[in-house]
Order: structure tokens, then sequence, then C-alpha cells
């Protein structure tokens, strides 16, 4: 009885543990759900605020918005481009390698720029302006690279196999019309050697040619079926009219 109270106890203890264990793992992936939904949200007004201040502030502000949105739409693109690219290529692990050391270059400029949206002295930000706007060029041209080289290479290797697969639908295509192919091109076949000729059936004997031709009976023509007919049919006797004279008797003497 005891041991039984112990299993039942033992399997208890491990249905809570996997109950509390599937309640982490879906909690957590519910929280990652919902900091990635924050982020992209974020990270959306944070876009748009960017583009509304290039266009509404002039001078310095507005250029300092908009070298910090095209450095984060040109790193974001490369980012995405990689990570679904080196899923089905794996040497270009080496190409996400250097796009994460290029990417601390890019976090470092963005907050950079962004502290230098709240600076007050105008005059000290125009002088900075053209070495922020030669680090945002740098960036954005080797992450550009990175996403271009990624996609020419996925697109190379997919004309390959493109051009691959062309040749072998050729040539299956020649095969199953095989039936057009040209008569010259076939090896002409050997000529069968020739049998002796079937002699012809003798002639009948001489002393045979007297019997006739014989024919294979048929059931019309056997005389077996036929009633027998005499040779001369008598004669129908003669109508006689009134107006004969009766036949004289025969004299006798």
């Amino acid at each position: 009885m005891e041991a039984v109270i112990a299993v039942f106890a033992l399997l208890f203890v491990l249905f809570l543990g996997l109950g509390a264990y599937a309640t982490v793992k879906v909690v957590g992936a519910a929280k990652r759900g919902v900091d990635r939904g924050l982020t992209q949200a974020r990270r959306t007004v944070e876009d748009h605020t960017l583009r509304a201040k290039s266009f509404a502030q002039p001078g310095a502000a507005g250029e300092l918005a908009q070298l910090r949105l095209k450095l984060r739409t040109s790193m974001r693109a490369t980012q995405e481009a990689l990570h679904a690219a080196v899923a089905e290529d794996s040497s270009l692990k080496e190409s996400v390698g250097l796009f994460e050391r290029l990417s601390a270059h890019g976090h470092e400029l963005d907050d950079e720029l962004k502290r230098l949206e709240s600076e007050p002295d105008r005059a000290a930000l125009a002088e900075r302006l053209p070495e922020l706007r030669e680090r945002t060029e740098r960036i954005t041209h080797s992450a550009d690279s990175l996403r271009w080289a990624a996609r020419d290479r996925a697109r190379r290797f997919a004309d390959d196999d493109l051009d691959s697969l062309s040749a072998q639908i050729d040539l299956e295509s020649g095969a199953l019309r095989h039936w057009m192919t040209e008569p010259e091109s076939r090896p002409a076949a050997s000529p069968k050697p020739q049998s002796a000729a079937t002699p012809w059936p003798e002639a009948p004997a001489a002393d045979a040619a007297t019997a006739g031709q014989t024919w294979p009976e048929t059931p019309q023509s056997s005389p077996a079926h036929e009633p027998a007919r005499p040779a001369i049919s008598p004669s129908a006797p003669r109508p006689t009219y009134p107006w004969q004279k009766k036949p004289r008797p025969e004299s006798t003497t």
C-alpha cells in the first residue's frame, strides 16, 4: 500500500513539474512576442518621427533626422536580408559576423546622432555635420554592399539551378520525341538471308485427267437429297372442243 502511494506521489510531482515547465515556456514565448511587438511599434514610431522631422525642421536638426533615418533603414534591410539568406546558404555566416561588427558602429553613430538632436549650439552642430555625414555614408555603403552581394549570390545560384534544369528538360524532351529522329542517323539494317523458295505442288498424273476435276460437295449439289425424276415426262391429255369431230375408231382387218 505504501509503495502505491509513493508511486502516485511521484507521478503527481512529475506532472506538476512538467506543467510548471510548460507554463514557463508559454509565458516566455508570450513575453518575447510582446517584446517584439513593442520593439516593432517603437521602431515604427521613431521612423515616422524622424521622417516628420526631416521635412519639418530646417537646418542641422532636419539633416540629423535624415542621417538617422538613412542609417536605420539601410542597417535594418541588410540584417533582414542576411538572416533570411543564411538559413539556406551556410557560407554567409562570415558575412553575418562582419555585419554584426558593422552594426556595433551603426548603433554607436545612431546614439550620437540622437544625442545631437537636442544640442542647443547649432553652430557647433553645423561644424560636425560633414564628419557625421561621412561616417553615415561609410556605414550605409558597407551595409548595402553586404546586402546586394548576398542577393546577387542567391540569384546566381537560382540562375545556375535553372540552367541545369532547362538542360535536363531539353534532354528529356528529345528522348521522348525519339520517333522524330532522322532515318539517316540510324544504322542501316543488315539484309536478312533469303530462304529457299517453297516448291509448287506437282501436276496430277496423265491417267487421272479423264476423271475430270472434282469439287467439294455442297449440301445443295448432293444427289442423295434430291427426288428421282423420270427421263421423259408423259404428255398431258389434249383438251377436246365441241366442234371437233369424234375420232374414228381404227378398223381392224
